[in-house]
């Protein structure tokens, strides 16, 4: 028999995506009242160290555009040829048809620049982290990172199911004593400069502890490349370290070469076993071709005009030397990245936003990118900056400072 309507409304089960939204609320509001909180902008960038935002022009001190190539037109032609020649995309991963008469140039220019038989594009420097890592440990094997890697070393390590193990920040005893504890292969991974600190790894004496224990050294060359070491090669051959002493070298084709990208430097061997294994490589879209004709392009650049080298070593010892006049303590750091340690997470946010209101760009970095307790502007110098600009900015946090003391 079937039952009557009663009139009244029956009860309505949440939908799934209220429910998901009120499982998540409770802790972007704890971030918010943490003082924690991500906000994107959309930001236009423009020659000379600018950048644009909300019709409002800025000196833009956030940016890893060390050599100032991002926006330099013979990169914008070098892709806008490409663009006739091979489209927008690459259409496929590098193992399908993806794989381009200029990646394989550029592949080739890597090669030579590094000093190593083989270069290997990928499509992040994430990407290529985790696939390094994934395909060279696994379960019952050992990762051992300096514990202030970036994230993507870390999730490298995790994404591996080895067992991570970190040692103290650029403490090469400490590693000496983990590696004698590690389990089964052992892959030491390091950044050569640390992003968040602007301080290089002791990359000789790390190189000497895997070869008398027979680990493997990888090197993240992220903000190395382009800016250390003769014609920019980077930290490891700055310190006249070959493919012996470290042979997995990652850079990225992002920051100081000012295009898009990654890539895996190392011998025949290691780079044909990352082709078959790393599943970042062999699963993933390749990079569009314009943007590998672009970074073509900037490579050669940067080996040509050492001036840009010259030019930023001379803006870091200005700021670093104008910065100690005007009573401000920086981090210790001879590269483009030049920290200012504030401490707690919502000063570094308002001197970033008061640093905003006189017209500089200033990054505020807070936990979790940086541990609790040393929240920090980060500034990051470019070629393209000029030496009043630099001293403008000096003022400028000087002035913050005293009144937001």
């Amino acid at each position: 028999m079937q039952s009557r309507p009663t009139g009244r409304a029956m009860p309505r089960r949440a939908d799934s995506a209220d429910s998901l939204d009120a499982a998540l609320r409770p802790g972007l509001a704890e971030r918010e009242a943490a003082g924690l909180y991500r906000r994107r902008r959309t930001v236009q960038r423009l020659p000379g160290g600018r950048a644009r935002m909300a019709g409002r022009d800025y000196l833009d001190f956030c940016s890893n555009d060390y050599l100032g190539l991002a926006t330099d037109p013979r990169l914008a032609e070098a892709a806008s040829e490409a663009l006739k020649d091979y489209g927008t995309g690459s259409g496929a991963a590098h193992l399908i048809t993806g794989h381009c008469p200029v990646h394989e140039q550029l592949e080739q220019a890597l090669s030579e620049f590094t000093g190593r038989p083989r270069a290997l594009l990928f499509s992040t420097g994430y990407m290529a982290n985790i696939g390094i890592a994934q395909a060279l440990v696994g379960r019952g094997d050992s990762v051992i990172e300096d514990r202030l890697n970036h994230a993507s070393l870390l999730d490298a390590a995790l994404a591996s199911r080895a067992k991570l193990i970190r040692y103290r920040h650029n403490d090469v005893e400490d590693l000496g004593r983990r590696l004698q504890q590690a389990p089964g292969r052992r892959l030491v991974m390091s950044d050569s400069v640390f992003s968040m600190d602007g301080d290089i790894a002791p990359l000789r004496e790390l190189a000497g502890h895997c070869r008398e224990q027979a680990a493997w050294l990888m090197v993240d060359e992220a903000h190395g490349l382009g800016v250390c070491g003769p014609e920019g090669r980077g930290a490891v051959a700055e310190a006249g370290l070959g493919m012996n002493e470290v042979p997995i070298l990652m850079g990225t084709l992002g920051k100081a070469l000012g295009g898009f990208g990654a890539f895996v430097a190392g011998s025949e061997t290691l780079i044909e076993h990352l082709i078959q294994h790393a599943r970042t490589y062999v699963y993933t879209t390749a990079t569009p071709p314009a943007m590998a004709a672009a970074v073509l392009t900037a490579l050669a650049i940067s080996r040509e005009e050492a001036w840009r080298r010259e030019k930023l070593a001379e803006l870091i010892a200005l700021f670093r030397s104008e910065a100690e006049r005007a009573g401000l303590t920086l981090m210790p750091s001879e590269t483009p990245i030049q920290p200012l340690q504030l401490g707690d997470a919502e000063h570094a946010v308002a001197r970033s936003r008061a640093l905003e209101e006189a017209g500089y760009l200033v990054q505020a970095i807070r936990p979790p990118t940086v541990p609790a307790g040393t929240a920090r502007l980060r500034v990051t110098l470019s070629a393209a900056h000029s030496s009043d600009d630099v001293l403008g900015l000096v003022r400028a946090l000087a002035r913050v400072s005293e009144t937001l003391a």
